[in-house]
C-alpha cells in the first residue's frame, strides 16, 4: 500500500442542542467545504435519552440535494412531503432526494420516547449535480440486509451508497461516489482504493493509524488523490469511508438549502416564508425560517 498522508485533519467542535443531546459536524468546515458531492456531515449522539426525552425535528425544507440517515443505534421516524412514514433502524439506509424541494421531520418514535432511547448514527448531505438539482423529490428506504457487506478477516464493511471494492449500493446515485461503515478489530488494515479524486475517513469511535500518525474518533481526515490509502486500526474502530469524483463547480449553502446558484436559494427562502413548500401530511408544526443575520453594528 502506498503510504499516503492526510492532507487535512479536521476536529470538529461539539454542539449541544440541549438534553444532553450533541451533534460533530464535520463538514461543511471553514478549511474544506465539500470532499466530492458531500457537502454536510454530522455526528449525532451518541445519547442516551431519558424516558420522556426525544428528538423532535419539526418539518424544514431542503433543495438541490440528497440526505443519507444511517445509525449505528436507536431509531428516527421519517415522514415527508411525499407522504412516506417510515422509521430507520441500525443499518438501513433513508436516501431522501430534495430536488426541487422537499419536506420532512425526524422525530423519536412514541413508544421509545415513552421508554427512553439511545441514538447514535451519521447524517450526510450529498450535493446533486447541476442537471439533477431540480430534479423530482424521491424517496428510497433500504434495510441492513439489502445493502452489500464486505468482509475480511476482521474488517467489515457495509457499502451505503455509491460503489467501491467491486460492489454497489442497490439504488442509483446521481454522481459518481462512495460511502461505507467500516467495522475494524484493533490491529487490522484496511486499503482505500485511489478509484475516486476526492476520498476522506471520519472516525466515529476508536483510532487509527494513518503513515505513522495516530487520530482518534471524532477526526475527519481528507486525503490527497492518487495512491491507496493505507489505515490500521490501533483499538476496534469504526469508521465511515466517504467520497467521489470532484463535483461539477461549487455549492452555496444556506440553512438547509444547497445549490450552484445564489437566486435559486433566495427563491427558496421566499416560498418557505410564504409556505409554498408541500405540507408533511400528518403535521402541524414547522421550523421558522431563520432571520438573515443582521447588520454589523460600529461602536464608536
Amino acid at each position: 500500500m502506498s503510504d499516503v498522508a492526510p492532507e487535512l485533519v479536521l476536529d470538529p467542535p461539539i454542539r449541544d442542542l440541549g438534553d444532553g443531546f450533541q451533534v460533530r459536524r464535520a463538514l461543511p468546515s471553514a478549511k474544506r467545504r465539500i470532499v466530492g458531492p458531500f457537502v454536510f456531515l454530522d455526528q449525532m449522539g451518541p445519547v442516551a435519552f431519558q424516558a420522556g426525552q426525544a428528538l423532535d425535528v419539526r418539518p424544514h425544507p431542503h433543495i438541490g440535494l440528497a440526505t443519507v440517515t444511517y445509525l449505528f443505534d436507536g431509531e428516527i421516524m421519517h415522514r415527508d412531503s411525499l407522504g412516506t412514514a417510515l422509521a430507520i433502524q441500525p443499518g438501513a439506509v433513508n436516501w431522501m432526494t430534495a430536488g426541487r424541494g422537499i419536506v420532512h421531520s425526524e422525530r423519536t418514535p412514541p413508544e421509545r420516547r415513552r421508554a427512553g432511547e439511545k441514538l447514535f448514527g451519521i447524517q450526510a448531505w450529498v450535493a446533486l449535480p447541476k442537471q439533477h438539482e431540480e430534479t423530482d423529490p424521491a424517496f428510497a428506504h433500504v434495510p441492513a440486509k439489502d445493502l452489500p457487506l464486505i468482509e475480511e478477516t476482521g474488517v467489515r464493511m457495509r457499502l451505503i451508497a455509491g460503489s467501491l471494492f467491486g460492489a454497489s449500493a442497490p439504488f442509483p446515485v446521481f454522481s459518481p461516489m462512495f460511502y461505507l461503515d467500516a467495522s475494524l478489530n484493533a490491529g487490522q488494515r484496511l486499503g482505500i482504493p485511489d478509484d475516486y479524486a476526492e476520498r476522506a475517513v471520519y472516525i466515529a469511535e476508536g483510532c487509527i493509524a494513518v503513515s505513522g500518525t495516530e487520530y482518534e474518533a471524532g477526526k475527519l481526515l481528507i486525503f490527497p488523490a492518487g495512491g491507496t490509502i493505507a489505515l490500521a486500526a490501533v483499538a476496534p474502530s469504526r469508521l465511515m469511508l466517504l467520497g467521489g469524483d470532484t463535483m461539477d463547480g461549487p455549492r452555496h449553502i444556506w440553512w438547509n438549502f444547497v445549490s450552484s446558484s445564489k437566486e435559486r436559494i433566495e427563491q427558496a427562502k421566499a416560498d418557505w416564508r410564504a409556505q409554498r413548500f408541500p405540507p408533511v401530511p400528518g403535521e402541524s408544526e414547522f421550523i421558522p425560517l431563520p432571520e438573515d443575520p443582521p447588520p454589523k453594528v460600529r461602536y464608536p
